[in-house]
């Protein structure tokens, strides 16, 4: 094997491929990134078993083979090259590298030892990739991270014809987005799958500049247990996939109220900082109370044994007076995750979970549903 490339186009290739690999692999092959070369072709890929990366990326002078080497180890010399074309080829069982006055020489991992990516499931559509990264990221903040209850680590994906609905939840707070893609296979036009957090929101984000990414899934909307997803940026073809999980999501629908007893619009950067603000007096994740009222929304944390923060803001409110609490991290991402200036937060009663949403013109179907804590007495 042996081939040329720009330094950066490399780096980028090396780094994007990476993340796929395990801090702590089960197999020492799986530390390591496997490189091809098929004539002006050059792909990188990592594989953990659960999820992969592959990357393709254009080479010259190019002679066909595959190299197994450290990947961790390949993407910090990649990244630290000087800015010339780098040259790379094999050398019986090593590796070398070389780039202007700068020359490394990595040994070989076995390339027999080295699992079969899995292969990308049937296309079922495409969506625009900067619009499905935000959707992603609006709805994992609500995912559970123990992973003793699988169920809740996971987005659920669902796809109904042109729409497809994301949803998270750790049983202390519910986030939906609603969002339209182009499904191409109309065997797939239905299909309700989970899929592990971290991997989606990683995958989304690192495909985000791609303007039309592709989800693939199996016909009939199984998958075979994987989802792919891929996309272009820079000239780069990236794919990657994960195994799905195999767990019975909670039935989210049933837990968003239909009918409001009050509702108040409140300005998302003020109320952010005021959180923010209130919530230093007090342990992490003790409770922030609110009370709204006419005009206004006061907060207060703390207690005399421990300090005491208030703050008041302006707001427009709907309905009698009403006095709740919330878990500031928790309220903190809902209100990060809108894409608005002004929140509108949809109250049935105090003791009840509240639904917060973009303001109307925004146009965004979003809905963050939190728990708020009970308070004394």
């Amino acid at each position: 094997m042996k081939f040329r490339v720009e330094r950066d186009a490399l780096a980028d290739a090396v780094t994007w491929a990476a993340r796929s690999l395990a801090s702590r692999p089960t197999l020492p092959v799986l530390a390591g990134l496997m490189l091809r070369v098929d004539g002006d072709q050059l792909s990188v890929s990592g594989f953990d078993l659960e999820a992969s990366t592959e990357v393709d990326l254009e080479v010259t002078a190019g002679e066909s083979g595959q190299a197994l080497v450290s990947g961790r180890l390949l993407a910090d010399i990649t990244r630290a090259l000087p800015p010339h074309p780098v040259d790379v080829a094999v050398d019986g069982s090593r590796l070398t590298i070389a780039c202007g006055a700068a020359r490394f020489t990595l040994p070989g991992m076995p390339v027999d030892d080295y699992p079969r990516l899995p292969s990308m499931p049937t296309t079922a559509g495409t969506v625009e990739g900067a619009e499905f990264a935000a959707a992603v990221a609006q709805v994992a903040v609500a995912a559970g991270r123990d992973d003793t209850l699988p169920m809740l680590t996971g987005v659920r994906l669902e796809i109904d014809g042109d729409q497809l609905t994301l949803a998270a939840t750790d049983r202390y707070r519910l986030a939906v987005r609603e969002l339209t893609w182009n499904p191409g296979d109309p065997a797939a036009a239905a299909a309700q799958v989970l899929v592990p957090a971290r991997t989606l929101a990683d995958a989304a984000k690192s495909l985000s500049h791609s303007e039309s990414m592709t989800i693939a899934l199996s016909a009939g909307g199984t998958g075979e247990g994987i989802i792919g997803f891929s996309g272009t940026t820079n000239g780069r073809a990236s794919r990657t996939t994960t195994r799905l999980l195999d767990a019975t999501f909670p039935a989210y629908r049933s837990l968003l109220p239909s009918e409001w007893a009050s509702t108040a619009e409140v300005p998302v950067a003020p109320l952010v900082e005021a959180v923010k603000r209130v919530a230093l007096v007090t342990d992490r994740n003790a409770p922030v109370r609110m009370e709204f009222a006419d005009g206004t929304v006061s907060l207060t944390a703390g207690g005399d044994d421990e300090g005491r923060a208030e703050e008041q803001l302006e707001v427009s409110y709907d309905g009698e007076p009403i006095t709740t609490a919330f878990n500031p991290q928790f309220l903190l991402d809902g209100l990060g995750a809108l894409s608005t200036g002004t929140a509108r937060m949809l109250f049935t009663s105090s003791t009840k979970p509240v639904v917060l949403r973009p303001e109307a013109a925004d146009g965004v179907e979003y809905t963050y549903l939190i728990m708020p804590v009970r308070l004394p007495g």
